[in-house]
């Protein structure tokens, strides 16, 4: 491949004008499940931390773990808290909840007036029935701490009907940089599974304090409105982006596309824009941006520059074979995750600080 050049001749401006970005926290739980605190607090709690958008999402296991389940009560009262607490225009509040298998995996489902416990099944048919019940309404769902539970999803099954309403995968979970998960990073497996899915961070509380706890997880959305309409607007349309810091505000172009859109790249040089902007602390910090294509077992990193923060950033660059690209930012002056240290181009890179949602390759003549 090419060398990859580094330019400061962009403008910033890859949203949209008429976007918001909104701070989200879309993985909590609650007494009504496995949490510590009243589910009465929750919401009211994280609208006080600053949060514009909080889900709560009560664990779903069913018989296998009775104590740690929500019930048909829980569910009601989940979609009164929601329904009670959220502002258009001011706070967004989102009832889910987290179907929980202690082998396939954990998967959030939001949005939508059913809820399921996991089917008596296991492996693939409890994966391929999950996927007829999802088909069968329009929640949107998402992939939960990919890999924590070996069965990974049925390694990550793919099914079309889902295509445009499976729209997430966690890569920040608690404070797990779930890039490096396992045999085989997750981002890997599901996005060459053919899913499209966007990358969120989540706190994943199950303590009080709900918003508070700093290090964790969260989501920036992109959204036409602060209103539900306009979550599963941005979440529809991947917009969005993993962190564990606060304040930041991160989003791209590739060659005219927005992130988390389609990008039809001819060959030659593809051109991706950065908008990054943070609070007044990280003025001047020199930061790392990678572009990550498919690899095994973590994904290749086909171009990479520094930057320092305040400076509009792009990079030119060839891609690799492949139908995705994430953008990753990085912070070199922090050590890597311990599972990187073995990983070249992983680990003079540092501490992961926001990873943005894929841009999907459509490649043509």
């Amino acid at each position: 491949m090419g060398a990859s050049t580094l330019l400061i001749d962009g403008d910033g401006a890859a949203h949209g004008p008429g976007e918001l970005l909104l701070h989200a926290d879309l993985h909590n739980h609650t007494a009504l499940s496995d949490g510590d605190g009243a589910a009465e607090d929750a919401f009211a709690s994280m609208r006080a931390a600053g949060l514009d958008v909080a889900a709560l999402t009560d664990h779903a296991y069913g018989p296998v773990e009775p104590a740690k389940t929500i019930d048909e009560d829980g569910w009601r009262r989940l979609g009164e808290l929601a329904d009670g607490a959220d502002e258009p225009g001011a706070f967004v509040a989102v009832r889910g909840f987290e179907w929980s298998s202690t082998s396939l995996g954990h998967m959030n489902v939001w949005g939508g007036a059913r809820w399921v416990e996991p089917l008596p099944q296991q492996g693939l048919p409890a994966v391929l029935a999950l996927h007829d019940w999802l088909a069968a309404g329009d929640e949107l769902a998402g992939f939960n701490h990919p890999g924590r539970e070996r069965g990974r999803f049925g390694a990550f099954r793919y099914d079309a009907r889902l295509a445009g309403r499976m729209v997430a995968l966690e890569l920040f979970n608690r404070d797990e940089d779930y890039l490096f998960e396992g045999d085989v990073s997750p981002l890997v497996e599901c996005l060459d599974a053919g899913w499209r899915v966007g990358v969120v961070g989540v706190t994943d509380e199950h303590r009080t304090g709900w918003g508070f706890h700093t290090g964790l997880g969260r989501t920036g959305l992109w959204a036409p409105e602060r209103s539900r309409a306009g979550v599963r607007a941005a979440m529809l349309g991947r917009r969005m982006f993993a962190t564990r810091e606060r304040g930041l505000s991160v989003d791209a172009t590739m060659d005219g596309a927005a992130m988390g859109g389609t990008v039809r790249y001819h060959g030659g040089i593809a051109t991706i824009v950065v908008d990054f902007a943070a609070p007044p602390e990280w003025a001047g910090h020199t930061l790392r941006l990678q572009a990550l294509q498919s690899g095994r077992p973590m994904p290749a990193v086909v171009a990479e520059r520094d930057f320092r923060v305040g400076a509009p950033v792009a990079l030119r660059t060839p891609l690799a074979e492949g139908d995705w690209v994430v953008l990753r930012i990085s912070d070199p002056a922090e050590p890597a995750d311990p599972r990187a240290e073995a990983l070249e181009g992983f680990r003079s890179a540092g501490r992961s600080v926001a990873y943005l949602s894929p841009f999907f390759i459509s490649r043509t003549g």
